[in-house]
């Protein structure tokens, strides 16, 4: 079984990026953005009740705090007020979860928080403090190998696994920067190929032709990607008909 969560409520205001009442008819898991990178409490609240309303679970996607830059831009932030960053997030979240008659159920960091955790155990552990400060034990989902899902679990917190249809791989089992060229994959085909890749065998053909071994429990398609919908609904059916069952992992 596979989940697939998808970005979600990246607008602000009158500005809106995420088409979400058609990807939260084909994901199961949300990630919403909680306000740092994107999102407002309007977002916020109408993602999550549309969530509830459809049986998708609820993940605060939390950010540097970086409006202007849309949270890709690096940050050096001290680990206390990280940590207090991540669960104001998540407790602004939850909020509009149980209004919604629904629940916070997972952590997902987004942008050059979620890069930099990877490698950089200062941050993934401020991240994993920042949700256990928000209380509950949230699973936390991230890239395999990386410095956030150990930091999880030596905090006695679940790290689900999670790989990107629609990114470029190094051979190191890494996302290729933002900044290289064709590190976002656009071609529907290609993210459908890849997304089976994945679910089935467990790796992905890096940009130098290798491949690497990834095998996710959660598989994401940006939904600030053109034509997401579209392509989260070609990798739902492509998944389904090659026998592999879809399902949140939270």
């Amino acid at each position: 079984m596979i989940d697939l969560n998808a970005d979600l409520g990246e607008g602000f205001g009158r500005w809106t990026l995420t088409d979400d009442d058609a990807l939260l008819s084909v994901v199961t898991s949300a990630n919403v953005a909680c306000g740092f990178h994107a999102g407002d409490p309007s977002v916020m609240r109408r993602v999550c009740g549309l969530a509830a309303e459809r049986g998708v679970r609820i993940g605060a996607q939390v950010s540097y705090r970086d409006l202007a830059g849309f949270g890709r831009r690096a940050m050096d932030v001290p680990a206390e007020e990280l940590a207090a960053e991540v669960a104001y997030q998540i407790g602004a979240l939850r909020v509009f979860a149980e209004a919604a008659g629904a629940a916070v159920a997972y952590v997902k960091p987004h942008g050059a928080l979620y890069n930099r955790t990877v490698h950089d155990a200062g941050q993934a552990r401020a991240v994993v403090a920042g949700v256990r400060l928000a209380g509950g034990a949230l699973p936390v989902l991230g890239l395999p190998g990386s410095l956030l899902l150990a930091a999880a679990a030596d905090a006695g917190l679940t790290g689900v696994p999670e790989a990107f249809a629609d990114r470029a791989y190094t051979p190191q089992g890494t996302l290729v920067s933002r900044r290289e060229p064709d590190s976002v994959v656009t071609d529907e085909d290609a993210v459908v190929r890849r997304a089976l890749a994945f679910a089935v065998r467990g790796s992905v053909e890096a940009v130098d032709g290798t491949t690497v071994e990834v095998a996710p429990r959660s598989l994401c398609v940006h939904g600030d990607t053109p034509n997401a919908a579209r392509i989260a609904a070609r990798v739902r059916e492509a998944l389904e008909t090659s026998g592999v069952s879809i399902g949140a992992f939270a």
